[in-house]
């Protein structure tokens, strides 16, 4: 099993940054598909940004685009989400989770078997 632990959540003000960390354990992960979702209060959790494994790409939602960046280290066994320009709708808890079983990534939530206990990103205007 694949252990995840999420940090760098925080409160800032709009247009502030913050870089998310998620350290992984137990398994092996850079052929494996990696992604950053959200919750907040009273909505489903979402898709935020997604890399596949073996080298692959990155693809981004729509609303984070320009702003976001996803990237490995992968001799530290870390995943990372660069957030700029951050915005109060972006408020929310993130979570780190990986697809241990595919290198491809998929959006919908129940695709992921690992989770990390998520980070709190709060931005006020």
């Amino acid at each position: 099993q694949m252990q995840l632990v999420e940090s760098g959540g925080g409160s800032v003000q709009a247009g502030g940054s913050l870089r998310l960390s998620c350290v992984a354990s137990g398994n092996t992960y850079s052929r494996n598909c990696m992604g950053w979702f959200r919750q907040a209060p009273g909505k489903e959790r979402e898709g935020v940004a997604v890399m596949n494994g073996d080298g692959g790409g990155a693809a981004y939602r729509a609303s984070v685009k320009g702003r976001f960046t996803i990237s490995r280290d992968n001799a530290k066994n870390t995943v990372y989400l660069q957030m700029n320009s951050l915005k109060p709708e972006d408020t929310a808890m993130y979570f780190c989770a990986a697809d241990t079983r595919r290198p491809i990534c998929y959006w919908s939530p129940e695709r992921y078997n690992s989770w990390g206990q998520g980070t709190q990103v709060t931005v006020s205007s």
